[in-house]
């Protein structure tokens, strides 16, 4: 019977008592104050977060849940694409606190949806960017266009799309469906070329130019996926497909951040496989018309920059080898001594190699939460964080 676990109070901001530690950065020292756990529900498959700061000062976390069908549905396992999986928010005043049950930001009409990637543009705008997995029956899978790419029998990808708001997250827009781009070569169920996507942050350069690195298949024997840069100069709205980040015959390239460093160059982080599963950092110093690209000698995956007060940059990720965790290095403001920057262990206590995705966001000028998606002896998959502080 698991008729109990249908009355399972969700838990919020269960606070885990931890001795401080302190993780050695080259020049600097970041100290670990606590782990906490900001949503968890045993009915529930919660993962892959991210978090901005509003204008109104409030914190903005938002995350991808689904059913945990082991629970509610008794199947032997979960996979990260769902019928049921959507995307929803919490707030909080502090970043520390979140004390109301999640609200619904976005349910796809046509699929599954994935991946909220949030970013605060400078006038407040919100924009938050997901894709989609349409779940097909037998006489449906048979009428597919092709080629398309299937996570597996009948569960179709459905491509991207971006989600606006002007009023701090409290209504959202229809879907903007970003440009199919030319190497893309599959197809949605509905017989379109897929719309650009990729899991990852954008970000708001200088000049207000919105830069955002997508992933596309381009080729389908052996599978290949690369990446490309998108750009739009009006909020969002229209994209434009401007150049390629990453793109290799054996390497496959594809959730990235990108980040614009004080000088001007454009700085995207790369998850990979067929590398060793090391992390890839592509540059580009003419505004993202070009790129070049190389290992940054440690794995880790995926990847996100976040800016600290003093124009260093803290790059946190996820650690999917044994033993599974969180990591992060603090990185100079041109983002140049990847190679070189210590290490810092946040988490090495995970159940498994389902955990990860962090997104960072600064609270004040000496404190950083670092949320991500975790589980301990491979049990409820929930969203936590790890408060650090960095002088």
């Amino acid at each position: 019977m698991r008729q109990s676990s249908l009355f399972s109070l969700t838990l919020f901001v269960v606070i885990v008592a931890l001795q401080p530690t302190v993780a050695q950065t080259k020049g600097s020292t970041a100290t670990k104050i606590r782990d906490l756990v900001i949503y968890q529900d045993s009915m529930y498959y919660a993962s892959f977060p991210s978090i901005v700061q509003k204008a109104d000062g409030e914190f903005l976390l938002s995350f991808r849940r689904a059913p945990d069908r082991r629970v509610a549905f008794g199947e032997k396992g979960n996979n990260h694409v769902d019928p049921n999986s959507y995307l929803v928010h919490m707030t909080s005043k502090d970043g520390l606190n979140w004390n109301h049950a999640p609200e619904l930001l976005y349910a796809h009409d046509f699929g599954g949806s994935q991946d909220p990637c949030l970013l605060r543009l400078r006038d407040g705008t919100l924009l938050c960017a997901s894709y989609g997995w349409a779940f097909l029956r037998e006489d449906g899978v048979e009428n597919l266009p092709t080629p398309n790419f299937q996570n597996r029998a009948g569960t179709v990808f459905l491509g991207g799309y971006v989600l606006r708001s002007i009023d701090g997250g409290k209504r959202w827009s229809n879907p903007i469906y970003p440009p199919h781009i030319e190497p893309e070569i599959n197809f949605t169920p509905m017989g379109n070329p897929v719309p650009a996507y990729n899991r990852g942050a954008m970000y708001e350069g200088k000049n207000g130019r919105i830069y955002w690195v997508v992933a596309a298949n381009d080729r389908e024997t052996p599978r290949r996926t690369s990446n490309y840069l998108l750009v739009s100069d009006d909020g969002g709205i229209n994209w434009e497909h401007l150049s390629t980040v990453a793109r290799d015959e054996e390497v496959l390239f594809n959730e990235a951040s990108i980040y614009e460093t004080p000088k001007g160059d454009l700085v995207a982080f790369i998850r990979t496989a067929n590398f060793e599963d090391q992390a890839v950092i592509a540059r580009s110093t003419d505004g993202g018309k070009s790129f070049t690209w190389q290992g940054m000698g440690f794995q880790g995956h995926p990847l996100q920059a976040t800016r600290l007060p003093d124009d260093r940059v803290l790059l946190v990720y996820g650690y999917r080898h044994e033993p599974f965790g969180i990591r992060a290095r603090i990185l100079n403001p041109e983002c140049t001594d990847f190679a070189t920057a210590e290490e810092i262990v946040l988490r090495e206590d995970g159940g498994n190699g389902d955990i990860g995705y962090p997104w960072a966001v600064v609270l004040d000028e000496n404190r950083v939460l670092v949320t991500y998606y975790f589980n301990k002896e491979n049990g409820s998959r929930y969203i936590a964080g790890t408060l650090l502080e960095i002088p």
